[in-house]
């Protein structure tokens, strides 16, 4: 379907998507595929509106009437790369990348993508490899710029922006090599060089912790706490699992939990985050003669949706991830480590270990119940199946906490049941 389309529905100017929500189910709709040409988010919409009720969209946050002109004539995945490709020829000479170079570095979850090219000689007669990152509006470009430069300023080792073209999403960085952490960490085994890496990336988590200043970066508030959980009832549960994520039995679980969680989390002294602080976003540091590379602080990746919140956000974070789960000694032992050293730095982590400790966990968990929701709707919604292979990993997360919280009991007893498991017993703090 081409053509004019007139209904009234929440505009988000902020994240530069439309939600809709029927008055009838209660359902939300997001429909903000990066990938959806103009004529497929129509056709998106279209499909949708014998179900959606009345036929009338509502928004929670303001509604009005808006005419929307979608031309299917928009830019595909290839017509990006020949953009991106034109904008680099047109570069200064002295950073303008070779054009026989290209290759795929790699994707993520949203519509970003990055190519490896060569770009000049360098001084030592080896012509430099440079990143070249296609970020599709509205991926956060001006965030990208704004927090690279608190970053260096931080004294991190992020990628340096030689030329950037914010309003189409198109950058040429410096490459920080080819070896993230996640290639080099031995599964899960805690073995000497795990220790000196992720020591490493926790002593850089500590000096971008010390550059925090308040209303600088996006608040990470309540409203933004719930709209990340609320993802777990509406996609894992609901879209996924097939439960009714507004049934009153299910409300009366997670309501109660959501709010503990929250206020959690609002407790916490409020710190510069990172918000994908984990093993894939860092990079072992090249060696050049003076110290072994995994002694070296890392380069840090994909950090364009950090915000101000809580201290323990990120460094949970580090520990918990999809692709490697840690013994719970090693994880206590590089935590606390961190906890000593960010004290000694002046960063206002709670003086008792244990409450720092339940903190972090507790902000890790509302963490995994959003990743759990965003694993489900990449399947469902943006059509990449590959990360709800990952989402076992994360219900045990969950449960893991869920157990070992008095408080959190009753989200223990709900994975349990959607899992298909037995009642479990847990430690309890």
């Amino acid at each position: 379907m081409n053509g004019l389309v007139s209904v009234e529905f929440e505009y988000e100017i902020a994240y530069g998507f439309a939600n809709f929500a029927s008055p009838n189910r209660g359902r939300l709709y997001s429909y903000n595929r990066p990938a959806d040409t103009a004529a497929d988010r129509v056709d998106n919409l279209w499909r949708e509106l014998p179900t959606l009720g009345r036929g009338v969209l509502y928004g929670k946050t303001f509604a009005f009437s808006i005419f929307i002109i979608l031309l299917s004539m928009t830019s595909s995945p290839d017509a990006r790369i020949t953009q991106l490709k034109d904008w680099l020829a047109a570069l200064p000479v002295d950073i303008r990348p070779t054009p026989e170079s290209w290759a795929p570095v790699s994707s993520d979850a949203s519509a970003r993508r990055y190519f490896r090219v060569s770009g000049p000689v360098s001084a030592s007669g080896a012509p430099a490899t440079l990143i070249a990152m296609d970020a599709p509006p509205p991926e956060k470009s001006r965030e990208f710029v704004q927090v690279a430069d608190l970053m260096t300023q931080a004294g991190l080792r992020v990628p340096q922006i030689l030329a950037a073209d914010v309003e189409r999403g198109f950058m040429l960085l410096t490459d920080l090599g080819r070896q993230a952490y996640i290639d080099v960490l031995q599964g899960s085994r805690p073995d000497a060089q795990a220790q000196t890496l992720m020591l490493a990336a926790l002593d850089t988590l500590i000096d971008w912790q010390k550059a925090s200043r308040p209303d600088v970066l996006p608040e990470f508030d309540e409203a933004f706490l719930r709209r990340e959980m609320e993802l777990f009832p509406e996609w894992y549960l609901g879209r996924h699992l097939g439960l009714d994520p507004n049934g009153e039995a299910l409300r009366t679980i997670l309501d109660p939990i959501f709010a503990l969680l929250v206020r959690s989390a609002l407790a916490q002294p409020r710190v510069y985050m990172h918000r994908d602080f984990m093993p894939r976003n860092l990079m072992v540091a090249p060696l050049d003669g003076t110290q072994e590379a995994a002694a070296k602080r890392p380069g840090v990746l994909d950090f364009q949706d950090a915000v101000y919140g809580p201290i323990g956000y990120d460094p949970i974070s580090l520990f918990r991830d999809a692709l490697i789960s840690w013994d719970e000694d090693f994880e206590l032992d590089c935590l606390v480590r961190y906890w000593q050293n960010a004290r000694a730095a002046g960063l206002p982590v709670r003086e008792d270990f244990a409450e720092f400790y339940r903190e972090m966990e507790w902000m890790g968990l509302q963490r995994h119940l959003k990743v759990l929701g965003i694993f489900a709707r990449l399947q469902y919604r943006d059509g990449k199946p590959r990360y709800l292979a990952d989402t076992p990993r994360f219900i045990a997360y969950a449960r893991k906490v869920a157990l070992r919280y008095r408080e959190l009991a009753p989200l223990a007893r709900l994975l349990d049941t959607i899992e298909g498991r037995g009642a479990q017993v847990g430690y309890t703090f």
